[in-house]
Parts: structure tokens; C-alpha cells; sequence
């Protein structure tokens, strides 16, 4: 183990909302980590114009001080625990490699980097830890050579610039050190986890008593992608990270002729192999690798490796800048100062970052066991792989393709056997905010467009959540004018969905509506206003997923009428009564002279019903 590199057992974890700090690995399967680079994600005075360039590898003035001024940036993505540089005393000045800016050549691990702040900044560090000396055990020089096993283990890395001295963990003496160090490390600045580095380049035998001794999760890197190597770490240790599996997925989204067939050969491969899937760390990008974005400038491929990344089996980690698109390639250009963004919430990826975290973390609230149900592919062919989730009635289906932006448009129609949903089930793809419905044989038929990744969950299990408008609460909805907030989210990633559900959520989230107040009513006559010109003997009828809209059985639907119908204003409509907080799915559909019906075109419609009566005007969808 490197005399550098122990700091890099101090890559902390540190959850936002934890009563019990020291999580267990059963609770940390439930989180979604942010990794920060220190010196690059914020500086003390705020600034976000302040130079920084990569190739300088030097100090750029990043804080704790910075990040704890930016946590809402990182709590609004719904992250619910953040991944610190090293926070130990660096070797000091420059080499032809630059300064340890990054936090990877420890120096003296009972010393803070002061670069990045004082003790009172982090919490200090016990007297104890300052005034015992450190002892000196080391392997004999030699550089790893990796493909030799015994090198890999007893020689140093880096290189002749900066050499990193490997330690004799299989020492007692130098074991018993580290784990007094990590003890009070840990308490003393209530860490919640603890990454460490170049794991496969330490003694397997030193890590369990050193996990014991920390108290809290432990995963590690294990720079490889060969399952078979990877995997027996997670032996020694709760959680490994998933590098295998890091490489099939840039593999298979890095271009639109990318393998689709090694990820799914992959993910069961590990799924056979590793102890524990659900405690792996998941991620798509990290300081040691280029960006993905450096790869490929298709931002459909980027959003499915992401999605893909943050909803398989494990702990998802998301590095500092993916969220903004940066760019940069191989180390050092993949450790850009995060300000320059100037921390950006309305980006493109920062947007869908959150909205994967948020369907992750309410899949996880409403069944525990999905955390540990671990995922694999139930459809694929040459560009796209199905993955499945979760039990009966709790489970997402993400489709992912590499098809890229460009792709052209289809539809991909997956059964009951592979997805595991039911006849006429209601659902809602959830990045798109899509309703649909599964056919009485319970076929999926999933419209694919522009090479997006499509992730669905049952509609039944949503309400009450917020998740594209589906508040199942029930709020009135005052008078007057559209707050800003409904037109904001409104042009976000509720675009498929009614005004009324919009509204409903809008004046729920606004602390500033004191008109909101709570609905004691069982009822509300819904009425439904379609704009849709029809021939001679042709009526109308809006059916759903609610039996007083017939349940999708067109012979039980609500019948329009046409009262008001005229040449200019081809108006159909009907008022049913609904249970007010009620999600409900709803279509129009036209019944022909003969008998035959003509639905209109997909997406489904969704409302969630509000207290009091209202009507829902729409155009037909050709």
C-alpha cells in the first residue's frame, strides 16, 4: 500500500440527511453519491471567473468552505451523499506531473491539506491522531509491472517523476496504524464511507480488520474490467467499483455501432461472479478517465449511458461536471473547475440527472426489496437493451439504445414475460412523461424517437409522488393567474400532462400560495372538452384507466356530445365524476358509422383530478 495513496482510504463519503452517520452497506445501497474533485468544484470567494486550466495541474483554490456553499446545487439533483477529494497533507510544491492538487500524494495523514481549508472547516482532527508519529515500512523499489500479480501487490506506482512507496501492510505494526488512523478519522468527522484506492495494489488480507476498524461501508478501486479479477475483492471487502461494467457501457454508447451484445453478456456475468451486485459503485465517469462526453458529442448516447449507469444494480455515482457536459478528455482535462459552469440547475443533463435520481429513490420508498432485486436484461438486439428492476408491480423497464440523436423513429413492442407488467396496466414512461397502457394481452408497445432512452413504472404506484405531476393530493386549485412556477415546470417535464395535474403540484410545491387548502371532497365532475372534426354517423367517447371511464373498454367509455358542434368549432364534450386526487390516464376515441373505433394517436392522456369541478380542453392527436 502507498504511503501516498493511504489518503486515498480518505476519500469521504459524507450523507446529507442521516441521523446514524456510520451507514451500514445495507444503507448505503439506497443511496446516490456525488464525487467531487475539491480543488475544482468551488472556491471560498464564490467566484465563477476565476482561471483554471487543467493542463497547469496546479492548485485552483476549490474549498470545503466552497462545497458547503453549493450543497443545494447538489441536493437539488437528488443526491443524498457527496464523495470528497483526500483530505490529508499532500507532498508540497510542483513536479513535470504538477502539484498534488488532486489529493493523491499524501504526505501525513495525521495533517490536513490546507489548501482545501482548516481543521475547523472539515471539524478537527483529535490531538491524538496530531501528535502520533508515523512509522516507515516499506516494500523495496521497484515499479509495478501488471501483468505480474506478486509486482502489482509488493512495488510501488507512479513512476520516476513521482514515485508513490508501497507500504508492507501485511505488517502488524503498519495494519495496527492504519486502523487506530481510520477509527478516529472517522468519528472525528463523522464520515459515512470511505472509498479506497488502488485496492487491487494492497494485501487482501489487510482490508477486513481495516472495514471493522472504520465501522462504515468500505468500496474499492480495483482498476480493472475482467469480473473475474474484480469481483473476488468484494471478499475482503462490502463494495468494489464497478469497472467491469463501466467499460461495456462506453462501450456500448460511445458510438451509434457501439456492442450492445458485450453489456448484456456483461451484466450477467458480474451478476454470476460478484458476491453482492447492489453494493457495487456504479458510474460513468471519474478523474482517472475521460469524460464520456470527450467521446462522443451525441447527447442521446450520453443520456443513455447515464441512465443506464444510475438505475442498474448499486450505489450510482455521478462525477462533479457530467451534469453541466463537460468534455474534457484523459487526466488532467477531465478535472475542470466546476464554477465556470456557474452552477448551472437548468442544464440539460442537470435536469435529467434529477429526474433519474427522483424516480430511483421513489421506486426505492415504495418497496425496500427493490434495492436488492438485481437487474437484468429481459430484451436486446443490436441496439438496444431492455433491463428490468424490481417485483411484480414495483418494477422499472429501461429501454436503452445507441442510436443516437439521429436514430430514426420505431416501435418496440416487449411482452409480459419480459417486462412483467399486466394487461391494460396503466403506466408512465417517466423521462418524457408519457402515459401509456399496456394491451389486454399485456404487450408494451414503446415508442422510440431520437435514440432517448425510455424508463417506465407502474402508474398506480406514483400517485401522491410529484413525479411528472402525479401529486395524488388533493389541493384546490384558486383562481387567477398561472404562477411562474407552473410555467417553469410546465416547460420542464410535465409537457405531456394537463394543465389541471400541473396546477395541482404547482400550487403544492409554492410556499409562497397561502390560497392551497386541503380538499374534503369525494367527488368532482370532470368535463371533457375535445376539438376533433368527424363525418356523418361518427360519435365520440373518452375512455381511461378508471372505471367510471370504462377501464379502457370502449362499450363502457363516456359518450360525447355534440351540441356544440359546429364546422368552426368541431366541439365534443362530456363531464363524468371523479375521485379527486385520483391520477387517471384517458384517451378520445371516435366510433365509426359501422362500429369500428379509430383511437387517437399515443401518448396517452393523464389528469390528476383536482377538488373541484373543471373542465379539460384538448385537440385531438392525429
Amino acid at each position: 500500500m502507498k504511503l501516498f495513496s493511504v489518503s486515498r482510504v480518505a476519500l469521504c463519503y459524507i450523507s446529507f440527511a442521516s441521523t446514524v452517520w456510520a451507514l451500514t452497506p445495507a444503507q448505503w445501497r439506497a443511496q446516490s453519491v456525488y464525487q467531487v474533485v475539491t480543488d475544482r468544484f468551488a472556491r471560498t470567494d464564490g467566484s465563477t471567473t476565476y482561471s483554471c486550466s487543467t493542463a497547469d495541474q496546479a492548485y485552483c483554490g476549490g474549498t470545503w468552505q466552497g462545497i458547503i456553499k453549493h450543497l443545494d446545487y447538489i441536493q437539488g439533483m437528488g443526491f443524498t451523499a457527496i464523495w470528497i477529494s483526500p483530505v490529508t497533507a499532500q507532498l508540497a510544491g510542483s513536479s513535470l506531473d504538477g502539484s498534488a492538487y488532486h489529493g493523491y500524494w499524501q504526505q501525513d495523514i495525521y495533517s490536513l491539506n490546507s489548501n482545501f481549508g482548516t481543521a475547523a472547516d472539515l471539524k478537527a482532527l483529535s490531538d491524538a491522531l496530531h501528535t502520533r508519529g508515523m512509522q516507515s515500512y516499506f516494500h523495496d523499489f521497484c515499479l509495478i509491472d501488471y501483468n505480474d500479480p506478486t509486482s502489482v501487490k509488493m512495488c510501488w506506482e507512479g513512476d520516476n517523476i513521482v514515485s508513490l512507496p508501497d507500504l508492507r501492510t501485511e505488517d502488524s505494526n503498519v495494519a495496527s496504524v492504519w486502523n487506530e488512523w481510520i477509527t478516529s478519522l472517522v468519528a472525528n468527522y463523522s464520515i459515512d464511507g470511505l472509498r479506497v484506492d488502488s485496492a487491487q495494489q494492497v494485501d487482501n488480507a489487510f482490508f477486513p480488520p481495516f472495514e471493522t476498524a472504520a465501522g462504515v461501508y468500505i468500496v474499492g478501486e480495483v482498476f480493472n474490467g475482467d469480473p473475474a479479477y474484480v469481483c473476488p475483492y468484494q471478499e475482503s471487502m462490502s463494495g468494489v467499483l464497478n469497472y467491469p461494467t463501466f467499460f461495456w457501457i462506453t462501450q456500448a454508447f460511445e458510438s451509434t455501432s457501439g456492442s450492445i451484445s458485450n453489456l448484456v453478456d456483461g451484466v450477467n456475468k458480474i451478476k454470476s461472479d460478484c458476491l453482492d451486485t447492489t453494493l457495487l459503485g456504479s458510474f460513468l465517469e471519474n478523474h482517472d478517465n475521460p469524460r464520456f462526453p470527450s467521446l462522443t458529442s451525441d447527447i442521446s448516447l450520453t443520456k443513455n449511458a447515464i441512465a443506464f449507469t444510475m438505475l442498474q444494480d448499486g450505489i450510482p455515482i455521478t462525477y462533479y461536471g457530467q451534469e453541466q457536459h463537460y468534455s474534457g478528455g484523459a487526466v488532467p482535462a477531465d478535472r475542470e473547475a466546476l464554477w465556470s459552469s456557474s452552477y448551472d440547475t437548468s442544464a440539460t443533463l442537470y435536469t435529467w440527472i434529477t429526474a433519474l435520481n427522483e424516480i430511483r429513490t421513489h421506486a426505492i420508498s415504495k418497496q425496500a426489496a427493490y434495492l436488492t432485486y438485481k437487474a437484468y436484461p429481459v430484451y436486446s438486439d443490436s441496439s438496444t437493451i431492455v433491463m428490468r428492476k424490481g417485483n411484480q408491480g414495483y418494477q422499472t423497464i429501461g429501454v436503452f439504445t445507441n442510436l443516437g440523436a439521429s436514430g430514426s423513429s420505431y416501435t418496440l413492442t416487449l411482452t409480459p414475460s419480459e417486462t412483467g407488467f399486466t394487461a391494460s396496466q396503466a403506466l408512465v414512461e417517466v423521462m418524457s412523461c408519457t402515459a401509456y397502457t399496456t394491451d389486454s394481452s399485456g404487450n408494451l408497445v414503446v415508442a422510440m424517437a431520437g435514440g432517448l432512452p425510455r424508463v417506465f413504472y407502474p402508474l398506480a404506484q406514483l400517485t401522491g409522488s410529484g413525479i411528472c405531476g402525479i401529486t395524488g393530493k388533493t389541493v384546490s386549485v384558486p383562481a387567477g393567474p398561472i404562477p411562474k412556477v407552473f410555467q417553469r415546470f410546465n416547460g420542464d417535464r410535465n409537457i405531456e400532462t394537463d394543465s389541471v395535474a400541473c396546477l395541482c403540484r404547482c400550487y403544492e410545491h409554492d410556499p409562497h400560495n397561502e390560497q392551497a387548502t386541503s380538499c374534503t371532497s369525494t367527488s368532482a365532475a370532470v368535463t371533457f372538452d375535445v376539438l376533433k372534426t368527424t363525418s356523418y354517423g361518427q360519435t365520440m367517447k373518452v375512455s381511461g384507466n378508471v372505471t367510471a371511464l370504462g377501464t379502457w373498454v370502449i362499450s363502457s367509455a363516456v359518450a360525447l356530445d355534440a351540441t356544440a358542434y359546429t364546422a368552426s368549432n368541431p366541439l365534443w364534450a362530456g363531464t363524468v365524476n371523479l375521485t379527486p386526487g385520483t391520477a387517471v390516464a384517458y384517451k378520445y376515441v371516435i366510433i365509426n358509422s359501422d362500429g369500428t373505433a379509430t383511437w387517437e394517436a399515443d401518448p396517452n392522456r393523464i389528469i390528476t383530478v383536482p377538488c373541484a369541478a373543471t373542465t379539460v380542453s384538448n385537440t385531438w392527436q392525429s
